[in-house]
C-alpha cells in the first residue's frame, strides 16, 4: 500500500504534464493572492476575490467574441468587469462601513448568480491562447515547458509579483497603506486617509484578480462555464494567511494548492484509479489543514478586517 503510493508520487513527480499542470493552477491563483496580499496589508479582508475572478473570467470572453478574437481587448475587459466588484467592495467597506464580510459573500452570490444567467442568454465563442516558447529556458527538463512554454497572459505574473512588492516596500503609497493595516489610529493622525489606502489597496486585487480570471479563460482553460473558478477565489485568500502575510510566502502556498491541484488531475491520467469525489475534495481539504496550522502561527496586520472610523478605537 505505502510502495504504491510512493511510486504514485515518483510517477507524478517525473511527469512533465504535472508540473504544466501545477503551475497553470499556481500562477491563476498567484494572480489573485498577490493582489489580496496588498489588500490585507491595508488591513481589508476580502472574500469576493471569488467574485472577481468570475467576473472577469466571464467579461473576458464576451470581449474575446464581440473584438473579433483580439486578446488584448479581452484582458481589458476582464479588468475593468474585476475592478467594477473590486469598486462595490471597495465602497460598501470602507465609505459606508458595511460588514466586508457580508459585502464580499453577497458579491460572490450575485456574481455567479449573473454570470449564470448571461451565459445562459448570450451567444460567444472562444479558444484558448497558442503558447509562446522562449528559447533555451523552455527546454529545461520537467519544468521548462511549465514556467517558459505559455500562453502570454502567463507571462504577465512575472511583472505583477514585482510590482506588487515595489509598490508595498518601495514607495510612499506603500508605507502609508500598511500604517493604515498595523495602527489606523495613529496613520489617521499621521494625515493618511486610512479608508482610502484601504480602497486603492481593493482596487489594485481588483487589477490583479481581473489579469487572473482573463488568463484563466483565455491561457488555461480555452471556454467559459459559471463553474470555471470552483471556489479557488478562497484558496488565493487562504494562500496569503499560508504565507503569514509575505509576498514569498503567498507565492509559495499558491504553488503548494497548485501542485494539489495538479496531483488530483495528474493520477487519472497516469492510470492509477482513486476515488473521484476524494481526489475533487483534496484541494480543499488541504486548505483547511493549511489555515488551521498556519492561521495561528503567524501575525496578521494587527487591524485586519477591522472597520476604520475616525474617533474610535
Amino acid at each position: 500500500m505505502i510502495g504504491d503510493f510512493l511510486g504514485a508520487l515518483l510517477d507524478v513527480a517525473t511527469s512533465e504534464a504535472a508540473y504544466i499542470n501545477a503551475f497553470t493552477f499556481a500562477v491563476f491563483l498567484a494572480f489573485g493572492a498577490s493582489g489580496e496580499w496588498v489588500a490585507e496589508r491595508s488591513g481589508t479582508l476580502n472574500i469576493s476575490v471569488e467574485a472577481m475572478f468570475l467576473a472577469s473570467a466571464f467579461a473576458a470572453v464576451i470581449g474575446f467574441d464581440r473584438s473579433g478574437g483580439n486578446q488584448v481587448v479581452a484582458l481589458f475587459c476582464g479588468i475593468a468587469a474585476s475592478l467594477v466588484v473590486a469598486l462595490v467592495q471597495a465602497q460598501m467597506s470602507h465609505r459606508l462601513v458595511a460588514n466586508q464580510f457580508v459585502v464580499g459573500l453577497t458579491l460572490n452570490i450575485l456574481v455567479l448568480g449573473l454570470a449564470s444567467f448571461l451565459a445562459s442568454e448570450l451567444e460567444f465563442s472562444s479558444k484558448k491562447s497558442k503558447s509562446t516558447s522562449i528559447p533555451l529556458l523552455s527546454d529545461i527538463p520537467l519544468v521548462g515547458r511549465a514556467l517558459f512554454d505559455r500562453a502570454w497572459l502567463f507571462y504577465l505574473i512575472y511583472a505583477v509579483v514585482p510590482i506588487c512588492w515595489w509598490l508595498v516596500y518601495r514607495t510612499r503609497w506603500g508605507l502609508e497603506l500598511r500604517a493604515a493595516g498595523e495602527n489606523p489610529q495613529s496613520a489617521d493622525v499621521s494625515g493618511i486617509d486610512v479608508n482610502r489606502r484601504r480602497r486603492q489597496g481593493i482596487y489594485v486585487l481588483g487589477v490583479t484578480a481581473g489579469i487572473g480570471g482573463a488568463y484563466l479563460v483565455l491561457g488555461a482553460v480555452g471556454q467559459f462555464e459559471d463553474s470555471i473558478v470552483g471556489g479557488r477565489g478562497f484558496i488565493a485568500l487562504i494562500a496569503v494567511i499560508f504565507g503569514g502575510w509575505t509576498l514569498r510566502g503567498t507565492i509559495a502556498g499558491c504553488i503548494l494548492f497548485g501542485v494539489v491541484l495538479s496531483f488530483r488531475l495528474s493520477l487519472p491520467a497516469l492510470g492509477y484509479e482513486l476515488n473521484g469525489d476524494l481526489l475533487a475534495s483534496l484541494p480543499f481539504v488541504v486548505t483547511i489543514v493549511a489555515m488551521s496550522v498556519f492561521a495561528t502561527r503567524v501575525r496578521a496586520p494587527s487591524a485586519l478586517a477591522q472597520p476604520f472610523i475616525r474617533g474610535l478605537k
